[in-house]
């Protein structure tokens, strides 16, 4: 199945099992295109937070005018901080954001729970790599790319590429399919 993309540079639609990463300075406003990603041509989306709580997650989704009744969110960051968290019907947890195996069996969940057009925003890999090690994130986003393929899903991932050296981003951009580049002056390039 295709998915409509509206961002801009990026193709009309993709396939199913195609993933998106989105390339960042640190300080880049990445939540308009990732909510783009998200209010575009789906029924159900995941949002993977390893940067900020479910409550952060919801109050950017209603920002943006993000349709919440489509959501499920992964908090990796409540738990280990010690916030209250309330568990509700579209709200996950792992006990930490380096939880990889934690993190893909609550993706792989999501998947299979729905039916239809499925999106995944992982934000962000460059979180995870901190909490988690750099080779450890590469093969999280493998395992998780596997997963949109098998269920004809897909997925944008967050992607600061100030931290990491040139090694490791282009390891990264060699997993895609497509590439967004967003600039510090919001303008964006993408190849696919």
């Amino acid at each position: 199945m295709d998915y409509s993309l509206e961002i801009e540079g990026t193709p009309e639609s993709v396939p199913g099992g195609t993933g998106v990463l989105l390339l960042h300075p640190s300080t880049g406003e990445t939540d308009r295109i990732d909510t783009d990603f998200l209010k575009t041509d789906t029924d159900r989306f995941l949002v993977v937070s390893t940067r900020t709580t479910a409550r952060e997650v919801k109050q950017k989704l209603e920002y943006y005018d993000v349709d919440e009744s489509r959501a499920d969110i992964l908090d990796t960051l409540s738990i280990e901080r010690g916030y209250s968290r309330r568990s509700g019907d579209h709200v996950h947890y792992v006990s930490a954001p380096d939880d990889i195996d934690g993190i893909v069996l609550q993706i792989e969940r999501f998947l299979d729970a729905h039916e239809g057009k499925r999106r995944i925003s992982f934000d962000s890999v460059t979180e995870l790599a901190y909490y988690a090690g750099e080779e450890n994130a590469l093969e999280a986003v493998t395992r998780i790319y596997a997963l949109l393929e098998e269920y004809d899903a897909i997925g944008l991932f967050h992607l600061s590429e100030e931290v990491h050296d040139d090694a490791v981003v282009e390891a990264f951009v060699d997993l895609f399919d497509g590439v967004i580049d967003l600039d510090e002056d919001g303008t964006v390039d993408a190849a696919f």
